[in-house]
């Protein structure tokens, strides 16, 4: 891939559906990546399952004694949980384990502990992978995103409901934990038997560990543990997701120049975290290696990055960068580029 055509990008310039060969070229450089490693996939699943349940024997044991003595450790937890997430993420794009049956087993489980249907969810994801960036596809899996066109030619009632859901504090501290706690129990018209099942599956699971735990502690300690954890884990989690689709330089296309390699790169974020925020959120910062193929495990995004001169490329989003994009609300297409509700002149 020639570095003046990825230079162009950052710069917004539109793409031409010629160039969308360099990234092609990206799928060779990936392909020694894929296949998961059963040693590394338990190793993962084991430094993070086993941290998890006990810090909840901890904070179990230390509740009775205060609450502000586990405010730190539901912080930790709420990591963990992030990183079980990128786990059963990984078991949906099949990228956990070589056996189908072994990542739908360990799926379904980390679903019930992150509030999460399995086959629900990974329904939508795999869609989000083959629209995202795509104008014209737009709506399964993806952040509610107009163009400013679209917006214009909105009522004002559906303006305001837009600048609603498009705040952060909406959908970060509000919406992200509603999805998670509410949203996910609910099926909906359109949905196939097997995600009706995935549903239906998911809230057995989650009555019985809430039967369970009160059983064993009291609903009232399980429920002043679990939705702390909860609430911080889904609030991260979905900020994580937003940050890795919009960002200021990420490009977006109408379908007729769409491509599948160019949008991997130009359209989901390398989000440069420090090292021990990288190692909670399961690599997936490597966002744009994830879109070149979701059959990497988390755990070798890293090395592909590193070892690939290529990919050194990408310009980083750091941390401190990403709360910018909170600004950022409709995608410009005579710019080619997020703009905020102001920059907009809406």
């Amino acid at each position: 891939m020639k570095t003046q055509t990825y230079l162009s990008l950052q710069k917004n310039m539109p793409i031409q559906p010629q160039e969308a060969a360099g990234y092609k070229s990206l799928l060779k450089l990936i392909k020694n990546y894929k296949t998961p490693s059963t040693g590394g996939s338990i190793w993962q699943l084991a430094n993070t399952l086993l941290p998890y349940i006990s810090l909840w024997v901890a904070m179990i044991y230390l509740i009775q004694i205060s609450f502000l003595l586990i405010i730190p450790l539901i912080i930790l937890a709420a990591g963990f949980t992030v990183r079980l997430f990128i786990i059963f993420h990984d078991c949906g794009h099949g990228a956990f384990f070589k056996s189908k049956t072994a990542n739908d087993i360990v799926g379904n489980i980390l679903g019930v502990l992150t509030f999460t249907p399995y086959h629900r969810w990974h329904h939508a994801h795999l869609i989000h992978h083959r629209t995202s960036g795509n104008l014209d596809k737009r709506g399964v899996g993806d952040v509610w995103t107009l163009t400013v066109e679209e917006f214009r030619e909105l009522s004002p009632k559906k303006q305001r409901w837009y600048r609603i859901y498009r705040n952060p504090i909406i959908m970060f501290l509000i919406g992200a934990p509603l999805l998670f706690m509410i949203g996910n129990r609910l099926t909906r018209k359109g949905f196939s038997r097997r995600e009706r099942i995935s549903v239906y599956i998911t809230n057995f699971g989650l009555l019985a560990l809430f039967l369970g735990m009160s059983w064993l502690i009291g609903l009232e300690t399980f429920l002043l543990i679990q939705l702390p954890v909860l609430y911080l884990a889904a609030a991260s989690g979905v900020f994580l997701f937003y940050v890795q689709h919009q960002f200021p330089d990420v490009h977006w296309y109408r379908d007729e120049v769409w491509d599948y390699s160019t949008v991997a790169i130009t359209g989901a974020s390398y989000l440069k975290l420090p090292k021990v925020l990288q190692w909670f959120s399961g690599n997936i910062g490597f966002h744009h290696i994830h879109h070149l193929s979701s059959k990497i495990p988390n755990y070798k995004l890293e090395r592909c990055h590193t070892e690939n001169e290529a990919f050194h490329q990408v310009i980083p989003v750091k941390l401190i960068d990403s709360f910018y994009t909170l600004n950022l609300r409709l995608w410009d297409e005579q710019q080619q580029q997020l703009v905020s509700f102001r920059q907009a002149g809406v």
